[in-house]
């Protein structure tokens, strides 16, 4: 049941993502800026062929390859339960859900529709997609830390050792 749910979830997270991206496209010109919240962010219409801040520019082939390994290792993390926590699935789930819809961009355009962009600090300018991905990676983490706990073996205590 709770495998289900978290598919739905990914599913409904990629469908967010590409909604945002196909109605920005649509509404905003590229380069363009729409205020949301003067001060803090605005919209914006921009393309990135790299990773946060313009990194790997033009690295399609390698980002597509890298999501492809990404999937295969959540195939195995899933076939093989070595996280059944709901924590750390649906942690899997938000990364997934975020890998597709970049992934969704990457097949089709050869780069990523980016568009919220922090007005407070400089920062790279991100996607729906993202969101999901750093949240889920946050939530990883948060589960490695606290949630995946080995109970540890009772081991006979060697006195003279």
């Amino acid at each position: 049941m709770l495998y289900g749910i978290l598919a739905v979830f990914a599913v409904l997270s990629v469908v967010l993502d590409q909604v945002v991206k196909t109605l920005v496209t649509a509404y905003i010109p590229y380069g363009g800026k729409v205020p949301v919240w003067p001060g803090v962010f605005h919209l914006t219409n921009i393309h990135n062929s790299g990773m946060a801040f313009s990194m790997l520019e033009g690295g399609r082939w390698f980002f597509l390859v890298m999501t492809l390994a990404a999937f295969v290792l959540l195939i195995v993390v899933l076939k093989k339960k070595w996280i059944t926590h709901p924590v750390g699935l649906w942690a899997l789930a938000a990364i997934a859900g975020g890998a597709v819809g970049n992934l969704i961009d990457r097949i089709r355009f050869g780069y990523v529709v980016d568009m919220i962009e922090v007005e407070f600090m400089r920062f790279a300018v991100f996607n729906v997609a993202d969101c999901f991905v750093v949240c889920g990676a946050i939530l990883l983490v948060i589960y490695a830390l606290f949630f995946d706990k080995k109970p540890k073996e009772d081991t006979p205590h060697d006195p003279a050792g």
